[in-house]
């Protein structure tokens, strides 16, 4: 039987040229690394605005909190989402002023959102009675808003039930706030990271038009939806461009809320960071466990707790090329450290060169988002993953 000859679309990630100037500039570099093209990141904060003007961007900075990243769009004009005080810390530290901050996690110590408030944070996310109170004793007279929990069905990543409530207790805190001193100012919603069924915003911006009308009826008028994240990056299943996304989310706000809209929030981590960054990998062995097997299984010098968490359950499949030439051949691959869930992809079989060696590296694709903020510090005593810009 003909073996098929290996092949990968490396142009639909990287022009050839660009690629060869970050193989060049790897070569004496230590692997694992990341390496993360800046200018990919501005492009893309760019791209977002020209198709979503009608939308203020908070940047996630939990996808990639490198200080030169968030120092780039600070300078683009964007805003900032953070998720704990660390966060916060850091973007102030880079020059962001608070009022382009908010408190965008529905978890908090009671402490924290007093820090925050004493920074000048006024803006913060909340989805349960115990959370809203300890907001009306710590940051009174703040901006609040309340996230829907909704659907993440179609994200390659869904989002727990851990964030947000249904939305007839929304309706019970938006009214609660406005009691205990506390501006109600807008809903949030997720629809899942990576969501490529772009129907899902129609159904949460249904639930948001529901809650606006029920607390009108209260005479609370909400001003603000944030979108949350969600706007896909190049793995290897296609989804559609950023414009049909903004296209559609426009025409369901429209539909719901005619040309009046109220204040638009979107929190891109993932889209904006995601396709500029490249991990730079060796392969450290190769081996068969049967004489049998049909499958080699690969084993690279990053895995799961390298900064490739986002492979359990094998739900983010990164682009993956090995640079030599040969027939294709599938096969199994896994981590260097000694856990046995660090196997990055069993089900999902990738093709490799039949040439490919122990020493040779490959570079994993669209990396730039929840890699190096979560990899491990120490486990089996590899240090976290190093990142480089260019």
């Amino acid at each position: 039987m003909r073996k098929e000859l290996y092949e990968f679309p490396l142009e639909d990630f990287i022009p050839r040229e660009e690629f060869n100037k970050i193989k060049k500039f790897s070569r004496a570099k230590e692997t694992p690394f990341l390496v993360i093209d800046l200018q990919k990141v501005e492009r893309s904060y760019d791209e977002l605005v020209e198709h979503m003007p009608f939308a203020k961007i908070h940047y996630a900075v939990k996808a990639n909190p490198m200080d030169k990243i968030v120092l780039a769009l600070k300078n683009k004009g964007s805003n900032f989402d953070v998720a704990t005080v660390y966060e916060l810390d850091q973007v102030l530290r880079l020059g962001v002023g608070p009022e382009r901050i908010s408190y965008g996690n529905t978890i908090k110590k009671e402490k924290d959102i007093a820090y925050a408030y004493e920074k000048g944070v006024r803006l913060f996310v909340t989805d349960s009675e115990n959370d809203l109170k300890k907001l009306s004793r710590k940051a009174p007279g703040s901006r609040v808003f309340f996230r829907v929990l909704t659907e993440s069905d179609g994200a390659d990543w869904p989002l727990s039930r851990k964030f947000g409530s249904h939305p007839d207790l929304i309706y019970k805190l938006i009214l609660k706030a406005e009691k205990l001193g506390l501006e109600p100012y807008g809903l949030s919603f997720h629809v899942g990271s990576q969501q490529r069924d772009i129907g899902q915003w129609d159904n949460a911006i249904s639930k948001c038009k529901y809650l606006f009308e029920a607390v009108a009826e209260k005479g609370i008028q909400l001003k603000m939806i944030n979108l949350g994240g969600g706007f896909p990056a190049k793995y290897q299943a296609q989804a559609n461009d950023l414009e049909t996304y903004a296209r559609e989310i426009r025409r369901f706000l429209h539909d719901d809320f005619g040309e009046e809209l109220p204040e638009i929030l979107i929190e891109p981590g993932r889209s904006l960071v995601a396709d500029a960054g490249i991990i730079v990998s060796e392969v450290v062995m190769i081996s068969k466990k049967a004489r049998f097997n049909q499958y080699k299984w690969v084993y690279l010098d990053i895995g799961k707790f390298g900064g490739l968490i986002e492979t359990l359950d094998e739900c983010i499949k990164y682009p993956i090329f090995c640079d030599k030439k040969g027939c294709a051949e599938e096969v199994i691959l896994a981590g260097p450290t000694c856990d046995s869930m660090d196997i990055l992809y069993e089900q999902h079989k990738y093709s490799f060169p039949h040439t490919m060696r122990e020493g040779n590296r490959v570079y994993i694709f669209t990396t730039g988002a929840y890699t190096q903020s979560y990899s491990s510090i120490n486990f089996n005593g590899f240090p976290p993953l190093e990142a480089h810009l260019i």
